[in-house]
């Protein structure tokens, strides 16, 4: 009977060998469960299935996007008009509220997706025993016991405990990070092996690469690996970006700055003897003139603006805040496999005849030139050369294809490095094949560490044995070596495995090659072939090499100022050596510096934030490891963005503040989780993107520098009119007009403002920074001050000298259109001058100022605006006045711009 505390603790299974396994489950290899004995269990333990959580319905989803403070300010407009029966502009600021409610439930509702996406990570079927009965069963209805049976190309359909392999490798790359197949065995393992070492067991939803294998499930659905990291992602925090973070502090800040100051104008107006009904109106008035009724709107399109940029730049945003959210990135953890390497196995060293060869070119494309030191060689020359690549060549069972414009390897990636080697020197397996056909074959093993394939040689009339593996394995075997010129030498095995140990050390995975002579007559090939006799022919020496590109985008990251760490599931060396080419690790970096999953596991929680800060490089980490490194990086008050392709990342790209998902090896829970998609699974597109963030950001201030002084300014009016009794210079519905109509043809064209200067040369901002800092709130004040006293000026001047009430309104009306368009081009930048950055590097503000002067000149002449406005044709002289208190604002900011910023400024 199953000993349900082995169940509860599934873990344990690699720890055990496979009698006990097989008695503690009450299987039999051979026979399977009885469908009996299936049924019983089923009902006990459940389906193979990974549950679904309970989510937000739509329209949940949907109520909520209207909850943000600064939406709630929106409404609060939205009835205040009403109240005013000013119809038009109470539904244009509910229809800003309505189209801001629906993005945003678009973007969140495509997130819900995630785990149902990892749901359908589960096999569809798979092959099992049952009363003693080989069956082809839905994965859905595997119990806890059963016997299932791998092959090349199945995905295993749970969590198995392998009882019996043969050549087995699975690819557990989506689970583990692994850049390589496992080769499977079915002994038991240490306690202490980490996920990623446990070699006798078969992970859901891994793939099945080479050889067969058998093995019994020990977990199902939710208590699967896959089915954990399902749990985690559910746990996983979801949370807000440093942008909403900000825009809701603002927010509250400013509801209750317009709240207090309607109040005020209230109460002031009671004590000073008027009408309450008037004073309420004028409260109402107030209010309307604070509410930055298009900041919501900035803030879409801006970031919308920034989506779209970054499309082009491959980097694929699924949740708006996203943008700016990697702007303000502090730290990056990136996965190595893929997205800061090229995801290709690539032979880059070559030890043959006593020399060391350089093999230039990466990747899969067969190109590339044989280096011995700074000189080019052919590889022809050095017969131990040749004859190498000619057994990396012929001892393989991989294809290198050509398929939609690229190389692509078909097998194994370590064996696909070797064919391109060879191609590189000229050399292709047909025509080989067509001299020295394979007769025979010794597949690899890992009990035996080596593969041999022997071909007939019909030139000599002889058979030759061409063998690659292990280095141990091979000078064991070997009793000498072919020198360069092709002569048989005393083979030196002292040297060659100082040599190896040189290439490993620098992270390359090193394999041997040996070759052995038989006469003609040898038509088929064993073990005891090969166990003596060979001769040594070189070292081949391949790594996944750092992308270059990915090299200067690291450093620009360090540059800027974002810390930049590798967590990945390969070994502690290769790790290592990828990290010291990339600068992530520095060259004198040792493997003390590398954390591995075993020392993580054993790190306290209250420690673990200290280590994770100062460290760099972490290796072989399971699922769980990952989640622990970005909740301890948060914990120090970073903004983590974190990398990740398989299902594995799931829970840690879904916790981060930015998660990014690869696109073309990424699976689908990835890319359902993540905040952003990387269409070419390269790291130099995070730097782009994170410089893309920044302009976002950058802009998204400019925008609230420019359009606070008109609130504040219009408020001031107000107040300023009560205060002192004064007839209000600005109506609620022309507050209205100038605050719509300037945010889209004025404000909004800040959203397409370029990069400025050194964007990446300055440190990420600080998460609890605010929008706007001392110096800009002064601006603001300023600039609002100026508007309120040329407005209030202008107006009583045009009333003293006979002009209509609706006159002199219509002139305060241009003050703050004109304004506000001088005071645009101070905004362009916070920093330099319009000059500095260029007159026309943003054509669309010169297309928004022409369209916002067309429309001005229409409220100021055409009758039906006239009316509606209750504006009034002005003189060219009024025009004239209207402008003097916007080139005083511009001339005032420049030098604000030139005593603050100096030279840089002009």
């Amino acid at each position: 009977m199953i000993v349900e505390k082995e169940l509860k603790k599934s873990t344990t299974w690699f720890q055990l060998d496979v009698e006990h396994v097989l008695q503690q489950l009450d299987v039999s290899p051979t026979q399977g469960l009885s469908s009996e004995e299936v049924r019983r269990r089923q009902s006990k333990y459940g389906l193979n299935a990974i549950p679904k959580k309970k989510q937000k319905t739509p329209l949940e989803l949907f109520l909520q996007q209207f909850t943000q403070p600064l939406v709630v300010i929106l409404l609060i407009a939205t009835v205040i008009t009403a109240l005013l029966q000013e119809w038009v502009d109470s539904s244009v600021i509910f229809g800003v509220v309505f189209v801001n409610a629906v993005i945003g439930f678009i973007q969140e509702s495509k997130a819900l997706k995630a785990i149902e996406a990892l749901a359908k990570s589960v096999a569809s079927e798979a092959t099992v025993i049952r009363d003693g009965e080989k069956r082809r069963i839905p994965s859905v209805e595997l119990t806890i016991g059963d016997v299932v049976l791998l092959q090349s190309g199945d995905k295993v359909p749970a969590d198995l405990r392998l009882v019996q392999v043969r050549e087995l490798q699975v690819d557990e790359s989506s689970l583990t990070g692994e850049s390589v197949p496992v080769i499977k065995q079915t002994d038991a393992l240490d306690a202490d092996t980490v996920l990623g070492d446990r070699s006798n067991m078969a992970y859901s939803s891994t793939l099945v690469t080479y050889g067969t294998g058998v093995g019994v499930v020990v977990a199902i659905g939710r208590n699967t690996e896959i089915g954990k990291i399902n749990e985690m992602i559910a746990e996983a925090d979801v949370l807000e970006t440093p942008l909403t973070q900000s825009i809701a502090r603002f927010s509250k800040v400013l509801l209750y700055v317009i709240l207090s100051l309607a109040a005020l104008t209230f109460v002031v107006g009671l004590v000073r003897g008027e009408r309450w009904v008037d004073m309420f109106m004028a409260a109402v008035a107030l209010a309307v003139a604070a509410i930055p009724e298009g900041l919501p709107a900035a803030v879409t399109i801006t970031l919308a603006i920034g989506v779209a940029r970054m499309a082009k730049r491959n980097a694929i945003i699924r949740k708006l805040p996203a943008v700016e959210t990697l702007g303000s990135a502090s730290v990056i953890c990136s996965d190595k496999t893929g997205t800061l390497t090229q995801n290709q196995m690539t032979v880059q060293k070559i030890y043959a005849g006593s020399k060391l060869y350089s093999v230039t070119g990466v990747g899969y494309e067969p190109s590339g030139q044989f280096m011995h030191g700074e000189q080019a060689v052919s590889a022809t020359e050095n017969q131990a050369l040749k004859e190498t690549l000619i057994c990396g060549l012929l001892c393989n069972d991989s294809n290198l294809i050509f398929v939609d414009g690229q190389w692509k390897i078909e097998g194994d990636p370590t064996e696909g490095a070797l064919i391109v080697s060879a191609q590189k020197a000229g050399f292709t397996r047909k025509t080989l094949l067509s001299h020295l056909p394979r007769v025979d074959t010794i597949p690899f093993e890992s009990a035996y560490q080596y593969m041999a394939t022997l071909h007939a040689r019909q030139e000599m009339n002889d058979t030759v044995v061409y063998v690659k593996g292990s280095v141990e394995r091979l000078l064991e075997r070997a009793q000498s070596a072919l020198s360069d010129t092709g002569e048989l030498a005393t083979l030196d095995a002292k040297r060659i495995l100082q040599q190896a140990d040189t290439l490993a050390s620098q992270g390359l995975r090193v394999l041997a090659f040996a070759y052995k002579i038989f006469d003609r007559s040898k038509t088929t090939l064993s073990h005891a072939d090969i166990s003596d006799g060979l001769i040594f022919l070189g070292l081949q020496a391949m790594i996944d090499p750092p992308r270059p590109e990915a090299i200067e985008a690291v450093a620009a990251c360090q540059s800027a100022g974002i810390c930049v760490k590798m967590i990945t599931g390969d070994h502690e060396l290769t790790a290592l050596a990828i990290a010291q080419r990339l600068g992530i690790a520095s060259p004198q970096a040792t493997m003390d510096s590398v954390i591995n999953g075993k020392t993580l596991t054993t790190l306290p929680e209250e420690q673990l934030p200290e280590v994770v800060e100062k460290t760099s490089v972490f290796a072989r980490v399971a699922p769980g490891d990952k989640l622990r490194l970005v909740k301890a990086l948060q914990k120090k008050g970073y903004i983590v963005a974190m990398t990740g392709d398989g299902v594995n990342d799931a829970p840690s790209l879904k916790q981060a503040n930015i998660g990014i998902a690869m696109g073309i090896a990424g699976t689908d829970v990835a890319k359902e989780t993540a905040d952003m998609i990387l269409t070419d699974d390269n790291f130099a597109t995070i730097e782009a993107a994170v410089e893309e963030g920044r302009n976002v950001y950058d802009n998204l201030v400019k925008f609230i520098t420019w359009t606070l002084p008109t609130n504040f300014g219009e408020g001031l009016v107000i107040l300023a009119s009560v205060v002192a009794g004064l007839t209000l210079p600005i109506l609620p519905v022309q507050l209205l007009w100038i605050n719509m109509t300037t945010a889209i043809l004025l404000g909004l064209m800040l959203a397409f403002e370029p990069k400025e200067p050194g964007i990446m040369n300055r440190p990420p901002r600080e998460p609890n920074e605010p929008i706007l800092t001392t110096s800009l709130v002064v601006r603001i004040i300023i600039v609002g001050t100026l508007l309120c006293v040329g407005a209030l000026l202008f107006f009583e001047l045009a009333l003293q000298n006979g002009r209509t009430d609706a006159e002199a309104r219509t002139i305060a009306v241009n003050i703050f259109v004109l304004g506000e368009l001088f005071y645009l081009f101070n905004c362009r930048s916070l920093r330099y001058s319009m000059f500095k950055i260029g007159l026309f590097s943003n054509p669309l503000i010169w297309l928004g100022v022409s369209g916002m002067l067309a429309l001005q000149v229409l409220y100021t002449y055409l009758p039906f605006m006239n009316v509606a406005f209750q504006s009034a044709p002005l003189t060219l002289a009024d025009w004239g006045i209207s402008c003097v208190p916007g080139l005083i604002i511009y001339a005032v900011i420049g030098l604000l711009k030139y005593w603050r910023y100096g030279r840089h400024a002009a």
